[in-house]
């Protein structure tokens, strides 16, 4: 790589280091990586860019270091390394700030790694670049930006309805949004230039994170009692749901009645919190 894309390659350098810790010392990895209770309730806010440094594995390491190199050297190249570096953050946070709204009540959610920031600086790339060609998964057939930047929004999309995986799709979805627009801001004649590719990555995605923040039911995902009712509409999940949380809040109760007040977690006093704000 040139030496304009110095920033890439400190910022590679930086996830090796940190995510080799992490893996080699779990008390270090539980400490910085992204968990929704210790962000909300301890205020442990160093994890919402922490966890962006950490990796699970070698392979998870790998391939986001491999798809931010493949991206990394034209953005810096051509935004900067200033404008660049803001992109990146910007991606990163945007991304966990995403995954902590849709999991705001999951105090036990925890996540890590880099895909936030990778996705911003791809999609800030595809905005600025719409005529690239992008060779996932290193198939030997070229695939037009907007094509693959749209059909990465819907995957996305459809990873966080669905969870039927163990993908940060949440982050995935906000780093790419947030690390586009943090490009476009510094390039704002893009916007009329690539306004057809910008316009059919953002609204789809802009439209499900509306959707999601006025009925948040929607996300409710399927278990095995929908699995034998395919009929059951989103109002029998949403009750299905409310009762489950009300066995859950009586377990709590009954606790409290057996050990004392003391005898609760952080996550069971937030939850009774919120259960009691709600009545």
């Amino acid at each position: 790589m040139p030496p304009t894309a110095f920033i890439a390659i400190s910022i590679i350098i930086i996830n090796l280091v940190v995510s080799y810790q992490g893996l080699r010392s779990a008390a270090f990895f539980d400490r910085y990586s992204f968990n929704v209770e210790n962000i909300l309730v301890n205020k442990e806010y160093i994890r919402m860019v922490s966890s962006g440094f950490l990796h699970v594995s070698w392979l998870h390491l790998f391939v986001n270091m491999i798809s931010f190199y493949l991206f990394s050297n034209i953005l810096e190249l051509y935004m900067g390394s200033l404008p660049f570096t803001v992109v990146y953050i910007a991606g990163l946070l945007g991304g966990n700030l995403l995954a902590l709204l849709i999991h705001r009540h999951h105090g036990d959610y925890s996540a890590a790694g880099a895909s936030g920031a990778v996705c911003g600086v791809i999609f800030a790339t595809i905005a600025l670049f719409p005529g690239i060609n992008i060779f996932p998964f290193m198939i030997p057939l070229p695939i037009p930006g907007w094509i693959f930047g749209l059909a990465y929004i819907l995957y996305s999309i459809y990873g966080i309805r669905s969870k039927a995986d163990n993908i940060g799709h949440e982050a995935h979805l906000g780093g790419a949004l947030v690390g586009m627009f943090t490009a476009l801001g510094f390039h704002y004649t893009a916007f009329a230039d690539n306004l057809f590719t910008i316009s059919i990555i953002s609204v789809p995605a802009l439209f499900f994170m509306y959707f999601i923040l006025k009925r948040p039911q929607v996300l409710y995902v399927d278990n095995f009692y929908y699995k034998n009712h395919p009929n059951a509409t989103i109002d029998d999940k949403y009750n299905i749901e409310k009762a489950e949380q009300q066995q859950h809040i009586d377990a709590i109760l009954e606790k409290i009645h057996q050990k004392g007040m003391k005898s609760l977690t952080k996550a069971e006093k937030e939850q009774l919190d919120k259960y009691s704000n709600s009545q």
